[in-house]
């Protein structure tokens, strides 16, 4: 299947886009169910390829971390992770495209990879959430950036 992808213009720099869309402490500010994110590895003091993202959301009434390595650092354009562990794997795509000074085109797409009761859920509810979903945690993001 296809990624599931989103994009807004935001009324903001591309750096300010990128900084905001790709801080895993963030993710909570944004993203419906995500209550922790950090980074660990390589890139404590400044996010690196190798590093890895830690994410916690909360499903099912519990807390649930799942990490990601960080594959793609490349300011303020593109940044990419990708799941290494649980049964619900993401692999995120974030593209910032400089429309203007102070705009820019957003674009996140996102695809998963189910392992044990995972492939599974992926196919019956994974996708159909994150489908539901993005286009809210994308306005989200876009209130918070332009800070509306």
């Amino acid at each position: 299947m296809p990624p599931i992808v989103t994009s807004a213009e935001i009324g903001r720099p591309a750096a300010e886009v990128f900084a905001a869309a790709t801080d895993p402490a963030r993710f909570k500010e944004w993203q419906k169910g995500v209550t922790d994110g950090h980074l660990d590895g390589p890139g404590d003091s400044q996010p690196a390829v190798g590093a890895r993202c830690v994410t916690t959301r909360r499903i099912g009434g519990a807390d649930r971390p799942s990490t990601s390595e960080l594959v793609l650092f490349d300011p303020p354009r593109a940044w990419g992770v990708k799941g290494i562990d649980g049964p619900i794997r993401a692999t995120v795509d974030v593209r910032v495209e400089p429309l203007a000074d102070s705009r820019s085109r957003l674009t996140i797409s996102v695809d998963f990879t189910g392992h044990g009761i995972g492939k599974i859920l992926v196919p019956l509810m994974v996708r159909r959430e994150a489908r539901n979903e993005m286009p809210e945690n994308m306005a989200a993001l876009k209130r918070l950036i332009e800070g509306n």
